[in-house]
């Protein structure tokens, strides 16, 4: 899967008058649009995943995307707290959620790790919208890639109050909603 970014680049030369005559430039270009070298756009993806089968084509798209711009990935993991009691009562639910999360995205990043990719995992406990945009603030995220759901024209049903759209509406950095 090869993933095209159009208008990357910048272009030299370009904005003269109809009939002007091209002129000689420094390195050796005359006045002709010549396009910059491409740089690498998404430096560091965020990947935040629920531990579901719904990630698969998420993580195929992050890995093509990775492989195609040699960027960072970090996979990243909210357990959700539960408010209703005090976070030292679940101490100890909480330690082997973590763990076994850790676990899932060590799993997860060895297909990465096996094509060379940099790919580092990270995993909160708390709010998963508020953690994936404090993430994005903490780790530098050039990109953010997650999966959604389908959600349907003029249905009042889910859709409003999703993490992917309380993520799409906080964060500061481009984001890739993979249905």
């Amino acid at each position: 899967m090869e993933i095209q970014v159009y208008g990357e680049g910048t272009l030299r030369g370009v904005g003269r008058k109809a009939g002007a005559r091209a002129s000689r430039r420094p390195g050796g270009t005359i006045g002709r649009a010549v396009a910059a070298p491409p740089r690498r756009l998404f430096r560091h993806v965020l990947v935040p995943l629920d531990l579901s089968q719904r990630n698969e084509r998420a993580l195929r798209m992050v890995l093509a995307l990775a492989l195609q711009w040699r960027s960072r990935v970090t996979l990243f993991h909210v357990v959700q707290r539960v408010n209703a009691l005090a976070p030292d009562e679940l101490a100890a639910f909480y330690r082997k959620l973590v763990e076994r999360s850790e676990r899932e995205l060590r799993r997860a990043a060895r297909s990465f790790t096996e094509r060379a990719i940099d790919a580092r995992t990270e995993v909160r406990v708390g709010e998963p919208a508020t953690e994936i945009v404090r993430a994005t603030l903490r780790g530098a995220a050039d990109l953010v890639v997650m999966g959604s759901h389908r959600v349907k024209p003029g249905s009042r049903q889910r859709g409003w109050g999703t993490t992917s759209y309380k993520v799409g509406i906080f964060c500061q950095c481009p984001i890739l909603l993979v249905k």
